[in-house]
């Protein structure tokens, strides 16, 4: 059992070890015994009488103190042995990582994962929270928030986009309050809606002809009004006729558990709890929904650098910040206007969304990944599947891995856990290597090619705690 050393308790001119100790240390009763043997012997061989007799009760004080910091030690390397030294970190990361390591193959990869897992955990800025922990929680939730940071996420992530009255707030889209709170059950907020709430269309038949929507973005409402929501799993039924309906949809591999009270968080917020929670920090600048510039004078360039200002404010060392961006030319505004936020901004690549863009055709990349570096481009971020391909039923690197590492670019990518069960081959986020995947323990086996040989520096994940536990497992830090 793992235990730290407990204040010890001065009495008189001695110091005795705590209960706890003693109690772990009962076993070691012939040791003690030999102990004080040995010291008696000491006392009685080496000293010749009269010196003995002048010094006896000096002596007797002496064996006690010996005796006592002889006992704290073997306490020390009894602790150390377990793996047990330090203050506990109180990072759980549930049951989930270890399901995933019992479902994989029997092999190397497995039994180094399974070596040391009942050893404490640490926070590590490997693991990477998405938007939180939001494969139970709702997104960009209080809640979430503080999920990822007990399941060991070093790094948390808020999505940054503006209200109506032009403040910060923490949401994935700048119009999906939709799907992500209970905006439409508020009279008065839904009617301020883009878009309010349209029932399923069916035909005679029963058909379905037009799927249920609406659109609620942040940009309708004020921070007062934003501030009244509270945040959902993130889903929607198509199928709805009634906005009650509506709201419901959430997928069957997450939960709607956790989403008794999702509280919203400005960007602000945001940054107070990180600091309070020990997180470092990864802001994405949200591509905006509305015309920019917005209300005629709020530029994109005012968007970017509102954000950076708010961990200046914040007194955040910058160090701990890693801002994100779609959007090239936000990562450029950075380096060039806030140089020591920007030497670490993440560029997001989206490409893959243009039709000449091959991952593993140069040719078709623009910019280069020596371009990218020459325009001081610190960190490239694209989705796992982009940096992995398949070569002889195994995966491996892709040519747009091994040509970012060429560059001297390091790698960030997104999102793990957000794939439901694996065993249909795992959807979008493993294009290319379906084939491969045929079970939910192939989530680790893609975890170490993405760490060992790739050679990525953290990893979005939704359910952070799978890659708390990889992290530890490997010493990544």
């Amino acid at each position: 059992m793992c235990f730290t050393l407990s204040t010890m308790q001065t009495i008189g001119s001695f110091s005795y070890i705590d209960i706890n100790i003693l109690v772990t240390l009962a076993n070691l009763k012939c040791v003690i015994v030999v102990l004080n043997f040995i010291l008696r012997f000491a006392y009685f061989g080496v000293f010749i009488f009269p010196i003995q007799w002048v010094f006896r009760e000096k002596m007797m004080i002496l064996r006690k103190v010996v005796t006592c910091f002889v006992l704290a030690g073997m306490a020390g390397l009894i602790m150390m042995s377990a793996g047990c030294v330090g203050k506990k970190s109180g990072i759980q990361v549930g049951p989930r990582p270890y399901y995933l390591v019992n479902d994989m193959d029997d092999g190397q990869l497995k039994t180094e994962l399974k070596k040391n897992e009942n050893a404490p955990l640490q926070r590590t800025d490997f693991s990477i929270g998405h938007r939180g922990a939001c494969m139970q929680f709702p997104e960009h939730t209080k809640e979430s928030y503080e999920a990822a940071a007990r399941m060991g996420a070093g790094i948390c992530e808020c999505d940054v986009t503006f209200t109506k009255d032009r403040e910060l707030v923490c949401r994935h889209s700048q119009c999906d309050l939709a799907t992500t709170t209970n905006i439409l059950l508020i009279p008065g907020l839904a009617a301020k809606c883009t878009q309010p709430f349209q029932p399923a269309q069916f035909d005679d038949n029963g058909k379905m002809i037009k799927p249920a929507s609406a659109k609620c973005c942040t940009s309708d409402i004020t921070l007062a009004e934003f501030k009244q929501l509270k945040g959902k799993m993130d889903a929607s039924n198509p199928k709805a006729k009634t906005v009650a309906e509506f709201l419901g949809g959430t997928p069957s591999w997450r939960t709607d558990r956790y989403s008794g009270s999702g509280t919203l968080m400005t960007h602000a917020e945001s940054i107070e709890l990180f600091k309070k929670l020990g997180m470092k920090m990864t802001p994405e600048l949200k591509s905006a929904s509305v015309a920019m510039p917005f209300q005629g004078d709020y530029t994109q360039q005012q968007y970017a650098q509102q954000m950076i200002d708010e961990y200046k404010k914040a007194g955040v060392d910058p160090k701990h910040v890693f801002p994100q961006s779609f959007n090239l030319e936000d990562i450029k505004y950075w380096i060039k206007n806030e140089p020591e936020f920007g030497g670490q901004a993440v560029f997001l690549d989206d490409r893959y969304e243009e039709k000449s863009f091959d991952y593993n055709n140069p040719e078709t990349w623009s910019p280069t990944m020596d371009e990218l570096v020459s325009q001081d481009v610190k960190i490239i971020a694209p989705p796992m599947w982009m940096l992995v391909t398949i070569e002889n039923g195994k995966i491996v690197p892709s040519v747009y891995a091994k040509k970012a590492k060429a560059a001297g670019l390091d790698i960030i990518t997104w999102s793990l856990e957000r794939s439901g069960l694996l065993k249909n081959g795992g959807g979008w986020y493993y294009t290319g290597i379906n084939d491969v995947i045929t079970k939910d323990g192939d989530t680790m086996v893609l975890l170490d090619v993405l760490a060992q040989d790739v050679g990525v520096i953290g990893v979005f994940s939704d359910w952070p705690g799978t890659v708390t536990y990889y992290a530890n497992q490997k010493g990544l830090k």
